[in-house]
């Protein structure tokens, strides 16, 4: 196989991964030892999310056949990208949390669900609780009023037995 072919090839697995992910994060990953960023993968890995480094030319041309918007201005240095392919929060808290312990990771900015955003925003996403959380606070407010009805009937209840 050819040089070219193989970089068309990349460029294709590239796009791929950039149209079915839910959460695309760019990081820049200069001044992490390599035993941090091994930690990093494993983390990253055991949360499914894939993370690769991939020159940014190659990057970009995959951007632009996979019609997605607004990675060109992360692409500047060396970058590693986090695919989450199932869940946009998780990359988010895996890279946030690694990136408190580890002051040389950078979070850059990235795509969610299709929208860019900035370091902040990933940084504001990554502070969420998760979905399960989140369900378990939305089952809790919608119990709250059946409870307290419950509770009511129930006062009235026992004030009318005494």
């Amino acid at each position: 196989m050819s040089a070219i072919e193989e970089k068309q090839q990349l460029v294709e697995e590239i796009a791929e991964r950039l149209s079915s992910a839910k959460a695309t994060i760019v990081t820049d990953y200069r001044g992490l030892t390599v035993a941090e960023v091994t930690e990093l993968r494993k983390q990253l890995r055991e949360a499914g999310v894939e993370y690769h480094v991939y020159k940014n030319t190659m990057t970009r041309r995959a951007a632009e056949k996979a019609a997605v918007q607004g990675l060109d201005d992360l692409l500047t240095g060396p970058n590693a990208i986090a695919f989450g392919l199932e869940d946009p929060v998780t990359p988010a808290k895996v890279l946030f949390n690694f990136a408190k312990a580890h002051k040389a990771l950078e979070l850059k900015g990235g795509i969610v669900e299709g929208r860019v955003v900035s370091a902040a925003e990933v940084a504001s996403l990554a502070t969420l609780p998760s979905r399960e959380g989140l369900l378990s606070m939305l089952l809790s407010v919608l119990q709250a009023p059946m409870r307290n009805f419950a509770y009511a009937v129930k006062q009235v209840a026992e004030s009318r037995a005494e």
